[in-house]
């Protein structure tokens, strides 16, 4: 397993200019030089000017020529503004894990400096194209602020610079030793993977997972007379025992857990009432799809929402339904694995940013250990896409978006918003399996 990891290592290289990486910094594989040049712009404050078309070539050679273009690709591979610790010195100030996702709105608040303005009530600072060292030094322009501004993104609680996971747990959880300059997680985004055997230890850890899981279809009936009309009252009692199904499925699942002696009832309860809505929401997008599109959609689609229920329907739950639609999309383009699955949801459930946990460092450790244990069986899994594994974990903080924001819905508005969502999704599923129209499109996700 070491040399594979070293092989691997001799491969990396960076996501912003291809040149020989160091490890994980700020969320994504990066060399030392992009990783220090990320750190100065946003600690500083840096606004930059492109001379060109704003789509200058970024390589090891040529990546100091326009630092607009270089922070730009650092903003759209995925560099986390709020991993820079705000005293800046190293290593990271969050406990959470990977990339940041950004609208391209918000990257250019950020470029533009519009963000540092607002945060901070700071004096723009114009930077020339002039190129800029690898290394800070008193005559390169750097100001006195020293305090990054913070960035509102859908992953703003779930992104860190993982240079904090140490050789320890790595030895913990693989029983071998790393060498000293490769003590991260494996990058997120892909090398060209190579054909190997999945870790014996994830095999086992993954199998215990899926084990604990209920996978057997929802016993709540859906079935409905032809020619029924369902009315909102009906559809609102169904959705209340789909989720009271669900939810019992999830405690259910706690008392199964492989490691469920290794936290407190205290903890568990905490957690449960915490991600509980983020846990029905990713069984009904993964595991319970089929049913979901199929009997659920079914019996949404006999229901006729009054002329008053279409008026009063409110601009969140518009929000949310295309958020929803989205997702829903999304994993239907990723189909994910049941292996996939039982390991997100493990990931998601252990939420070290929940208040009142006692034992915050045991559960850094356990999602820690599931996130490498997913990385390692996705790329084994499927190693001609080498970006599945980051599209995959960017799926959670978007369902954890949407489940907080589905709270400020009245609840008399929830019957015409899933009967919504299920017709377009249904829709699009249809013309995709009749090739008349994709159901996936490609591009961002709807902004917050």
């Amino acid at each position: 397993m070491d040399s594979w990891e070293d092989e691997q290592a001799e491969q990396r290289s960076c996501l912003i200019c291809g040149d020989r990486a160091t490890g994980l910094h700020y969320g994504i594989i990066s060399c030392e030089g992009c990783k220090g040049f990320f750190k100065r712009s946003i600690c500083n404050k840096r606004v930059y000017r492109c001379s060109r078309d704003k789509n200058c070539e970024m390589s090891r050679k040529q990546r100091n020529r326009c630092q607009y273009c270089r922070l730009l690709k650092c903003l759209q591979m995925g560099m986390n503004r709020k991993a820079i610790r705000e005293d800046g010195m190293p290593g990271g100030r969050n406990k959470s894990i990977g990339p940041v996702q950004i609208s391209d709105e918000e990257i250019e608040r950020i470029m533009s400096g519009q963000e540092f303005k607002d945060d901070a009530n700071m004096p723009e600072h114009t930077w020339g194209n002039n190129g800029d060292s690898d290394h800070s030094s008193p005559g390169n322009g750097i100001s006195d602020g020293n305090q990054p501004s913070p960035v509102s993104t859908l992953s703003s609680n779930r992104s860190v610079e993982l240079n904090g996971y140490t050789t320890a747990l790595r030895e913990q959880y693989i029983g071998n030793a790393m060498a000293q300059h490769y003590q991260f997680l494996p990058h997120l985004f892909g090398y060209a993977a190579q054909p190997r055997s999945l870790y014996p230890q994830s095999h086992t850890l993954i199998s215990q997972l899926v084990a604990a899981e209920e996978l057997a279809p929802l016993g709540t009936p859906m079935l409905i007379e032809d020619g029924y009309r369902v009315t909102q009252v009906e559809l609102f009692a169904l959705l209340c025992r789909l989720a009271d199904e669900l939810l019992f499925r999830q405690i259910s699942w706690i008392k199964k857990l492989p490691f469920f002696c290794e936290l407190s009832i205290e903890d568990y309860t905490r957690l449960l009432s915490a991600t509980w809505q983020e846990l029905i929401l990713l069984a009904c997008l993964t595991v319970y799809s089929a049913q979901v599109l199929g009997d659920l959609a079914n019996v949404t689609d006999k229901y006729t929402p009054s002329d008053d229920e279409l008026q009063s329907f409110s601009e969140d739950g518009m929000e949310v339904m295309e958020k929803l639609i989205y997702l829903f999309r999304k994993f239907h383009q990723l189909k994910v694995s049941n292996e996939e699955y039982a390991c997100m949801k493990a990931i998601n459930f252990l939420n070290q940013d929940i208040r009142g946990l006692t034992n915050v460092t045991q559960l850094e450790q356990l999602n820690k250990r599931y996130w490498y244990v997913c990385q390692d069986y996705t790329e084994y899994k499927y190693p001609h896409q080498p970006k599945r594994f980051p599209e995959i974990m960017m799926c959670l903080p978007e369902i954890r978006c949407i489940a907080g924001k589905l709270v400020n819905i009245p609840l008399e508005q929830l019957p015409l918003l899933f009967k919504a969502v299920l017709h377009s999704c249904k829709s699009s599923l249809n013309n995709y399996r009749t090739g008349s129209s994709p159901c996936v499109t490609k591009g961002t996700a709807p902004a917050n």
